[in-house]
């Protein structure tokens, strides 16, 4: 009788999808003001103990990255940029990836447009609407940490940008909507963050993230019909948008004044109990309480 109980519960746990966490950063798993992510360390060392996934899905760079994941101990692949490039770590997974190309410890996977393709028509853009965009690359490392609120170092790796050019539009409302009609129409792509507009290539989080989960579907030897991945994506702005919609269980987290960005509509959206890291805690462990 034991055997046969011990036989049920291997089946069991056999028959337990995996799961993959995809978040990001700013004003999410990171304190909008501090940067700090210690409300959401229970969540994270859960995660950890459960060995399951963190993918860091960002509008950060990959210099701005780097550091905050030594502080994380996060070993797992990144995305930047607004899913520019996604960043996977030497041996993560045991066969080769598409369009990737070898970079220090990396396999990089681009998918962006090259930053100075970028700054280009932004200035392009800027001439034509007859208003000043002011992009990151304008911007002196004294007015970026003014802005941001970033440290001295924090504000110059965000310069190091590759792929995605914050821009600010000064101006009213109607402004704003013709630079992004102008942006569509030159074949590349806007959203917006925290404190910035994007502009991009074709490109998103959230296709960025399905590109992974193929990847570790393959590596858990999944690649049949059957979903056997359920994926998690937790973000607070617009530009986290495609990440969500991408996902089986979206989650927004409340911004600083307590709201919820009221341009994202997802069908199934969780809204989390709390802002930033708080509500990012809350939430997944909720999620690790459903699924155990």
């Amino acid at each position: 009788m034991g055997q046969v109980t011990m036989m049920c519960a291997t089946i069991k746990a056999s028959m337990r999808p995996h799961y993959l966490v995809f978040t990001d950063l700013d004003g999410c798993l990171l304190d909008s003001q501090t940067y700090s992510f210690d409300a959401a360390r229970p969540a994270l060392e859960r995660l950890q103990a459960n060995q399951i996934p963190i993918v860091l899905v960002s509008s950060k760079t990959r210099a701005e990255i780097e550091p905050l994941r030594q502080r994380l101990n996060h070993q797992g692949p990144f995305i930047v940029e607004n899913g520019g490039a996604i960043f996977v770590p030497l041996g993560t997974f045991g066969f080769p990836l598409d369009r990737a190309r070898r970079r220090a410890a990396y396999h990089v996977i681009e998918l962006g447009t090259p930053y100075a393709m970028l700054r280009d028509v932004l200035k392009q853009i800027e001439e034509a609407v007859g208003t000043p965009l002011i992009g990151f690359g304008d911007l002196s490392l004294d007015e970026i940490i003014e802005l941001t609120g970033l440290s001295p170092e924090a504000a110059r790796l965000a310069t190091l940008r590759e792929y995605d050019e914050p821009y600010l539009v000064q101006g009213p409302a109607t402004i704003a909507t013709e630079v992004c009609r102008q942006i569509v129409a030159r074949g590349l792509q806007w959203t917006k963050g925290g404190r910035f507009f994007h502009l991009t290539g074709l490109t998103d989080k959230g296709q960025a993230a399905l590109t992974l989960l193929h990847y570790y579907k393959r590596q858990w030897r999944l690649d049949g019909p059957a979903n056997d991945v359920e994926t998690v994506g937790i973000g607070d702005s617009l530009n986290d948008l495609p990440l969500l919609l991408a996902v089986d269980h979206p989650v927004l987290v409340q911004k600083p004044d307590g709201s919820y960005d009221c341009d994202i509509h997802v069908p199934q959206l969780i809204r989390a109990q709390g802002i930033g890291p708080v509500g990012w805690n809350q939430a997944v462990l909720d999620l690790l309480k459903l699924a155990a």
